[in-house]
């Protein structure tokens, strides 16, 4: 069997290089302080800027209902505006 060249992906977080994980894991608090200050500011965001936000599909979005949680978060949806959904997160503290 032929040797393809393409590296191998690791099965595991642990044994990717730890520079890969500390970058990884910046990324997550940006977004968890993206959140928290939309919410901070009383700002509505539509669905596909939500499911940027935590990295989903939109209709993952879209499809979980009025209100639910994510994280340290509420989220309701709060009205439509045209085609758009608007939401709005609120802190669990």
């Amino acid at each position: 069997m032929a040797d393809s060249g393409a590296t191998p992906i690791p099965e595991t977080s642990e044994s990717l290089p730890r520079e890969y994980r500390v970058m990884s894991t910046r990324s997550v608090l940006e977004t968890l302080q993206i959140a928290d200050e939309i919410a901070k500011q009383g700002y509505l965001i539509t669905s596909s800027e939500l499911a940027d936000l935590m990295d989903v599909n939109a209709s993952a979005v879209t499809s979980r209902g009025e209100e639910w949680n994510w994280r340290n978060w509420i989220i309701s949806r709060v009205r439509r505006e045209g085609n758009q959904i608007l939401w709005q997160l609120e802190r669990i503290d």
